[in-house]
């Protein structure tokens, strides 16, 4: 009986959550990319990834958001009655939204301006509504906070990459700064900071991502 219990012990999963830690931001980060691969959120993509600083900051609101909300949502999720659900999540989620556009406006008014709705519109963002629909309300704190991380941040990288190269290819500049050298052999194209840019910018990600990612298995069948 004792060296069964021995064996069942080492064969016990390792790893934050029993491993469903690593497994979940992978899932999020990656495989499952909220905007790369779902193509969810694109509003913002489109819209505020002219600069790379905007999409940095548009970045870190998503962060900030889906960890506060994840964590909250999964905190109440044995106390909220089942029907009142949906309407909770949106109270928790516009709390953490007003939470950091009221930063901005304090500490960071220039770029407050910039985004304009933008930062509001995280409320009705479908990615941050969909991970605390369809995971923080199942799932304990902890593992919903690694989630919220992981998609938080594989829908950063998404727009950074989007705001880096159309602030590059579209003015010259890199954080508002010129690049040197890079102007002179290279002249900016205008398409890539208007809304079309933002398209083909998106659509090139998409499509990159994809080729790397490779067709998922039940694709195959």
């Amino acid at each position: 009986m004792a060296d069964n219990q021995m064996v069942c012990a080492t064969c016990e999963p390792k790893g934050l959550c029993g491993g469903k830690g690593l497994v979940t931001f992978k899932e999020g980060a990656w495989a499952n990319n909220p905007l790369a691969i779902q193509v969810l959120g694109i509003c913002s993509a489109l819209a505020v990834t002219n600069r790379l600083e905007n999409s940095l900051v548009m970045g870190a609101a998503l962060i900030f958001v889906c960890i506060g909300s994840n964590l909250i949502v999964s905190i109440l999720r044995k106390h909220t009655p089942h029907r009142i659900r949906m309407v909770a999540e949106v109270a928790i989620i516009a709390t953490f939204v007003i939470l950091f556009d009221q930063f901005l406006r304090a500490f960071y008014w220039d770029m407050s301006k910039q985004l304009g709705p933008y930062v509001g519109l995280i409320i009705t963002n479908c990615i941050v509504m969909g991970r605390a629909e369809a995971f923080a309300l199942q799932n304990p704190p902890i593992l919903s906070i690694v989630d919220g991380i992981a998609n938080g941040v594989g829908y950063a990288v998404v727009l950074a990459i989007i705001g880096f190269f159309r602030e590059l290819l579209g003015a010259g500049e890199i954080l508002g700064h010129a690049v040197p050298g890079f102007t002179s052999w290279y002249t900016p194209n205008q398409l890539m900071i208007l809304a079309p840019g933002a398209f083909f910018a998106l659509g090139i990600v998409i499509g990159i991502f994809n080729a790397i990612k490779g067709p998922d298995p039940e694709e195959n069948k």
